[in-house]
């Protein structure tokens, strides 16, 4: 399977999306929502940089689910400044994809 590359708007994304879990997690050990979520705790990390830009969404729904976030709140949270922008599905973004 061929993977394409990630557009900067899914970049920016993952992104918000690590610095929301990151903020959720508050004083919690990168270990313990990990273990808690069922993944590891080197995905853990690299969502939270922004490593991974597109986990699946089962790890985002798990989690979510740990750190006490309903996925309205997340998908609110991660697309705001996109459409505080004004942009959304232009011609040069695939649709909107949290899995790869």
């Amino acid at each position: 399977m061929v993977r394409l590359p990630l557009t900067p708007a899914e970049v920016e994304r993952g992104q918000r999306l690590g610095a929301l879990m990151r903020q959720a997690r508050k004083d919690r050990s990168m270990f313990e929502v990990a273990v808690a979520a069922g993944i590891s705790p080197e995905t853990l990390r690299k969502i939270e940089t922004g490593r991974v830009a597109t986990p699946a969404f089962s790890t985002i729904a798990a989690v979510a689910s740990v750190l006490g976030l309903s996925l309205d709140d997340v998908w609110s949270a991660i697309n705001r400044p996109m459409q505080a922008s004004g942009r959304g599905r232009g011609s040069d973004e695939r649709p909107d994809r949290l899995a790869s």
